[in-house]
Parts: structure tokens; C-alpha cells; sequence
């Protein structure tokens, strides 16, 4: 019985530093200017406290199988909240969302995490309350009833605190953005203007494809870019390619990957069309496609603002501007499709973002297709910042 307590202890314990890791780094990083961005911090102490109290009135489990019931709700949260933990961190780092419960999809993580901590510490309060001879019917009964009491106070309480700094923030720029410079006061250039990559990115592509409106898979790619220097990595799965690709250029030594393969030395200049960002630049944005581009007004991509515009472009275009785009449809002749591709200016006169889709012949991907749609999401964030490009491991 005490080697289950100690247990019990631990798992306490565990989720106590977890919550207490949650509330500090919201207590420390989250400052987007709000009026209620420290108690956004403080109601974070709640779940801190809670999870605390099983330290000192650990749950009582008689028998393996109430053992492992309690023991599965324990961990079953931590694995919850670690996730989320992590996407926070994330979030925080990269200067990205101000919210921190963008979506009902990225808050009810959250809200599971704080029910199982009340249910698991409600467990050992009961216990306490009642009298541990008293029945296990009605003790367990006023756990679920006092643990769900808990959780639903807390989860409310740390959700208005959240969504009420959130909404004063609305009206307000923001503080940073990975995105770019946040300055109301400032014009982006307009969609025919000189625009550059800037010195350096973090670098994400979003490939997707589908033939008559049924998918061929995707690829989502990740790196970055410094100068010339470059260096992803690309999951990919589609009916053409399964596996991870890469590309990478120092100075001149280049490093190719294709799906199933492994990394290779190529010369640098037969991985110069992979660098994304100026790939896109050089293919598809230059000062002669741009001449009548179109307009479509000045957008805010969390917080930085930005020029949105978009040009009409042909499947060589596209797949010049997207080379990668051979993991979805091979060598397939993409010369009569047609498309658009959308991309934004930010104020410091740099391409932040683009997006491109470009439509055909289905049967020149799958014979007796009718309709072939292939899509790309490009963006370069953090542009400027100090970024070092290393050689793939082999």
C-alpha cells in the first residue's frame, strides 16, 4: 500500500512540474501588451495548485485494477498536456499568434488536461473529506462530482482571462510578428515595386495535388536560407513519391535527397532551383510578371502588414517556381495548365508569403482523368534574423 501512495506521489508530482512549467512560461514570455497578459499567467497557477494538492492527499487505490485506472488517468493527462506544452513553447518562440487559444482546436487540449488533473487530485481529496473507511460507492462519487466541479471552474476562469486580454488586444498591432516589421504607420511598396528575399528565412512549403477532386497526397517541406546558403528537409507521400527528400547548397558543394533515398553529393548548381523562397523570386515574381499584377488590398499576417497581390501563371511557371512539385506529378507536361499565384510585400519590402494552385488535364497525371489541380503554400518568416546553415548528416 505505501509503494502504491509513493506512486502515486510521483505521478503527482509529474504533473505538478508540468502545470508549474506551463504557468512559468506564460508568467515570463507571454507579454503581447494586453491588459490581462500577467493574469493569463496567474490563472495558469490554478491547475498548479490542484495538481499539488495529490501531492499531499495522493488518490487511494485498492486492487491492480483501480491501481491501473488511476494510474492510466494520470499519465493519460501528462500526454495530453505535454503536447500542448510544447506547442506553446513554439508559439511563444517563433512570435507568432498574440492568443493562446487560437481555436476551439488548439483550447480543448487545454481543458481535457485541467479535467483529468481535478479528477485524479479529487480522487485523493475525497478520500480525505469522507474518511478513508468510508464507502467506495459514494466516494467515489463525490471525486467525479467535486473533480468535474473543479475542472469546469478552472477551465472557465482560465479561459475568460485568455479570450478577454485577447479581445482587447484586437484592435491593437502587435508587439512583433515573425512575419515582418508591425508598424501602422507604414506602407507596404506596391505589387510592381523592386522586392528581395531578405538576407535570410525560416522556410516552410505546403505541397498538395488531387485529380478529379480526389487526392494524390502532398509533401510539407521545412528549412531555411541564409544568403545563397540553404538546407530542407520534406516529408513527403503522394502516388508518386513515400518518403523524406531534402536539398541543400553551401557555397558551392550541393546535397540532393529524393524519397526511398539517402542524402548525395550533387554539384551546387544542380540544387540552385531548390532554394524556395528564391526560386519563387527568380521564376515566377520577377519585375516583367509583376508588371500587371493585381491588387487586392493590404492585409495583416499576425500583426505585420503587407501588400496582397496576385499574378496569372502557366505550369512551367509553376513548376520552375515549385520544383518539388515532381514528388506529386513526376515529369508530367504541366504546359497548358493555368493558374494564380497570390503572394504578400510586407513593409521592410520582402516576400513573406505565396500561394499558387494551377489547373489541367487530369490525364496527363492519370490516364482517363479529367481535371488535375496542384497546389503550393510557400513562407518565409523571421527574415533577417541570425540563422547558420549546416551540411545534411549523412
Amino acid at each position: 500500500m505505501r509503494v502504491r501512495v509513493f506512486e502515486m506521489r510521483l505521478l503527482a508530482a509529474g504533473l505538478t512540474a508540468l502545470w508549474a512549467a506551463t504557468s512559468l512560461l506564460v508568467l515570463v514570455a507571454y507579454r503581447p501588451g494586453g491588459p490581462a497578459d500577467l493574469l493569463v499567467g496567474i490563472a495558469l497557477l490554478l491547475p498548479v495548485g490542484i495538481a499539488a494538492m495529490a501531492l499531499a492527499w495522493p488518490p487511494a487505490a485498492h486492487g491492480p485494477q483501480a491501481f491501473r485506472l488511476i494510474s492510466a488517468l494520470a499519465v493519460g493527462t501528462g500526454l495530453i498536456l505535454l503536447p500542448s506544452l510544447a506547442s506553446l513553447w513554439r508559439q511563444i518562440a517563433d512570435r507568432g499568434l498574440q492568443t493562446l487559444l487560437p481555436s476551439l482546436e488548439a483550447g480543448y487540449p487545454w481543458a481535457l488536461a485541467i479535467l483529468g488533473t481535478s479528477l485524479f487530485s479529487a480522487l485523493g481529496l475525497a478520500r480525505r473529506v469522507l474518511g478513508p473507511g468510508a464507502p467506495r460507492g459514494p466516494r467515489l462519487t463525490a471525486a467525479l462530482v467535486a473533480g468535474l466541479g473543479i475542472g469546469l471552474i478552472t477551465a472557465t476562469l482560465l479561459a475568460s482571462v485568455a479570450v478577454a486580454n485577447d479581445l482587447a488586444l484586437a484592435g491593437k498591432p502587435a508587439g512583433s510578428s515573425q512575419f515582418g516589421p508591425t508598424d501602422p504607420t507604414q506602407l507596404p511598396p506596391p505589387c510592381d515595386a523592386s522586392i528581395t528575399a531578405g538576407g535570410s528565412a525560416r522556410l516552410g512549403l505546403a505541397l498538395s495535388g488531387s485529380i478529379d477532386r480526389r487526392s494524390i497526397g502532398g509533401a510539407r517541406v521545412r528549412g531555411a536560407r541564409a544568403g545563397l546558403d540553404f538546407s530542407w528537409t520534406a516529408e513527403v507521400a503522394s502516388v508518386q513519391a513515400l518518403g523524406l527528400g531534402g536539398a541543400a547548397l553551401l557555397a558551392t558543394q550541393g546535397w540532393l535527397r529524393e524519397p526511398n533515398g539517402s542524402w548525395r553529393r550533387v554539384p551546387g548548381a544542380a540544387v540552385e532551383g531548390e532554394s524556395l523562397d528564391l526560386a519563387v523570386l527568380r521564376e515566377a515574381l520577377d519585375s516583367k510578371a509583376r508588371a500587371a499584377a493585381e491588387e487586392l488590398g493590404i492585409a495583416y499576417l499576425e500583426g505585420a502588414r503587407a501588400r496582397h497581390c496576385r499574378v496569372a501563371i502557366d505550369g512551367d511557371t509553376f513548376r520552375r517556381a515549385f520544383p518539388q512539385v515532381r514528388w506529386l506529378a513526376g515529369d508530367a507536361d504541366l504546359h497548358r495548365w493555368r493558374g494564380e499565384l497570390e503572394y504578400w510585400i510586407f513593409t521592410d519590402a520582402q516576400l513573406g508569403r505565396a500561394d499558387a494552385w494551377i489547373e489541367g488535364e487530369g490525364f496527363t497525371l492519370r490516364p482517363g482523368a479529367i481535371r488535375g489541380r496542384l497546389e503550393a503554400s510557400l513562407t518565409a518568416t523571421e527574415r533577417g534574423s541570425s540563422i547558420t546553415i549546416a551540411a545534411p548528416a549523412p
